[in-house]
């Protein structure tokens, strides 16, 4: 692909912004239901008492709404080959139903990998907001992408 991201393409201070995903309580139920089934992710009413006052999004699910933004926005057209992990992940503030979320990532740090000169390591730090640009996600990744003269 002509368009596609590759290694070189990135630059460290990099910064896009990604889409914008709605956040009903419907998901919010059925993401907790199947995969973190705590009370204030799945009971409504048992919410309004809790600490957060209502029904939360698992920060699993924020996590994974937010992969969602990255795809659509970043990686469906970038020469990435995933990722290592990740090195911080924190929910600053609680994803309630309502939220509309976009996600920005940018480059903190970038390097040609030693054990495979084929690809760059990649060091990102994404912030998922709402529309009121409140946190609601933060995460540093390191991610692995291919050069541009490894050919595809």
């Amino acid at each position: 692909m002509a368009d596609r991201i590759y290694y070189e393409d990135l630059s460290v201070g990099d910064v896009e912004s990604f889409g914008s995903y709605e956040v009903t309580e419907a998901e919010v139920v059925e993401f907790a239901e199947r995969y973190d089934p705590q009370w204030f992710h799945t009971d409504p009413e048992a919410a309004e008492e809790s600490i957060y006052g209502g029904l939360i999004a698992s920060g699993w699910h924020t996590a994974s709404m937010t992969m969602r933004l990255l795809v659509d926005g970043h990686f469906t057209n970038a020469a990435s080959l995933g990722a290592a992990g990740l090195e911080e992940l924190r929910w600053p503030n609680p994803t309630r139903p309502g939220d509309v979320l976009t996600a920005e990532i940018e480059i903190l740090e970038k390097r040609v990998s030693e054990s495979n000169p084929d690809r760059g390591i990649v060091t990102t730090k994404t912030t998922t907001t709402n529309e009121e640009g409140e946190t609601k996600l933060q995460m540093v990744s390191v991610v692995f992408y291919q050069r541009r003269d490894a050919g595809e």
